[in-house]
């Protein structure tokens, strides 16, 4: 149980663990809509030039996955 490991090397008890992850949660930075729009811009630009058929995509969606 990795809840529980992560609580005994903190030595905390599970109840202090738990809270313990949750103020970690809410204190997490959120990158802002113009941040993320940049990030999603640069990863497309990193792709590079592709042409993708309308029709090959759906037979892939059909064939599924191995």
């Amino acid at each position: 149980m990795p809840f529980h490991g992560a609580a005994k090397r903190h030595r905390r008890s599970l109840d202090e663990e738990a809270i313990a992850c949750l103020e970690a949660g809410l204190e997490a930075v959120v990158p802002s809509v113009e941040e993320e729009l940049a990030g999603i811009r640069a990863l497309r630009a990193s792709l590079g030039p592709h042409i993708f058929d309308p029709d090959e995509i759906d037979a892939f969606m059909r064939e599924g996955r191995p």
